[in-house]
């Protein structure tokens, strides 16, 4: 039994001496419950919201206080014409549009009635729902508190118009997530064991004696995957139209551009993390802990951002998925051009340099 118990303690001293086990074992528990703590929720918060008021009464001055105060939205900007209206969806900041017609105080005393209405960005179905209902019920109760005081009560109707998705098809949310997920963790694992692999069989003497240099290695790694990541991703793209009736409402070359960006990012991360890693095993492992987790809850895949906390919104920056989410909603769903997504192209590209500059920094010149 002391034969037993000494063998234990020997197992305990060598995962107390190991800090990759002690991480697994304690490090990734508290990680996952902090992110799913704070990402999973189905409360607003900072919501961007635009304002169209023809009216300008105290009854229209009166709601948008109420909903402004209500902690859920912020005003983003007051809109002067119905062109506007498309141009500021477009623009990817405004989730909703409130529109009081003209002479709404008017219709409201003589009719006892009037309408506003509610226009929400529904290429995220989940988040386009919970705004409308959040809207409505804050106007509903404004409502109720005027007519407390009145004989004849007054009712607000609210027209809801949901655009870019009428039907609020889930597939236009969680296609272009998921393309994005399967291309991250595609490209990425498929390049994180390359190099580690040369090391692990003891094979980077062939690449350390021939005449190409660091930069040719780490683009003759990713080249051939490229290729095949692209043929994945103009797979998912036709799965999504026939399949799932996913529109494309932009330019397609323009789409396939950007798909091609965002390859070459993902890409480019395996490889940096193959550079990393000594083993083929460490190199998936880590692709996996870095790359799945952060995709899935950061990106604004099924969560809004806007919802999370504010180390959370700024940790969402160094998430490449999403700006190409941003990018592909835009392209598929808004029909917008490059005017539209230069900013998150420029964010994809700069990512991408960053990392082939790195990884070529850290490609070892000496076997280890």
């Amino acid at each position: 039994m002391n034969r037993f118990w000494g063998f234990v303690i020997k197992e305990i001293n060598h995962i107390l001496r190991d800090y990759r086990t002690l991480l697994i074992l304690f490090g990734m528990p508290v990680i996952q419950l902090l992110l799913f703590g704070f990402v999973v929720t189905n409360e607003l918060k900072d919501i961007r919201v635009a304002v169209w008021d023809q009216s300008h009464d105290r009854y229209t001055r009166e709601i948008i206080s109420k909903v402004f105060s209500s902690g859920y939205f912020i005003l983003d900007s007051y809109l002067t014409s119905e062109r506007d209206i498309e141009d500021k969806f477009r623009e990817g900041n405004v989730k909703q549009i409130i529109i009081f017609g003209h002479d709404f105080a008017g219709k409201l005393e003589k009719e006892n009635k009037a309408e506003v209405q509610l226009l929400a960005d529904a290429s995220d179905a989940n988040t386009a729902n919970l705004v409308v209902n959040y809207t409505y019920g804050i106007i509903i109760d404004y409502i109720r508190t005027l007519n407390r005081d009145l004989t004849a009560p007054m009712s607000i109707v609210p027209e809801v118009r949901m655009m870019f998705n009428e039907n609020m098809a889930g597939a236009f949310m969680f296609v272009p997530g998921t393309m994005a997920l399967i291309l991250m963790l595609v490209s990425a694992l498929m390049t994180s064991i390359s190099i580690a692999r040369e090391k692990e069989l003891g094979t980077m003497e062939t690449l350390l004696v021939s005449p190409l240099k660091p930069l040719q290695i780490v683009l003759g790694k990713v080249t051939p995957y490229l290729g095949l990541s692209f043929i994945n991703a103009v797979g998912i793209l036709v799965i999504g139209y026939f399949v799932f009736g996913l529109p494309v409402r932009g330019n397609i070359v323009l789409l396939l551009i950007e798909c091609l960006l965002y390859i070459g990012v993902a890409l480019s991360l395996g490889i940096l993390i193959s550079t990393i890693a000594r083993t083929q095993q460490m190199a998936m492992f880590t692709s996996l802990l870095a790359l799945m987790l952060p995709t899935i809850l950061l990106s604004g895949f099924i969560f809004p951002v806007e919802n999370m906390p504010a180390v959370l919104e700024w940790l969402s920056v160094i998430v490449p998925a999403k700006y190409f989410i941003i990018i592909i909603k835009n392209i598929m769903l808004k029909g917008t051009g490059i005017m539209f997504i230069w900013k998150e192209t420029l964010v994809l590209v700069f990512m991408m340099a960053v990392m082939i500059l790195i990884s070529v920094k850290r490609f070892k010149i000496r076997l280890e």
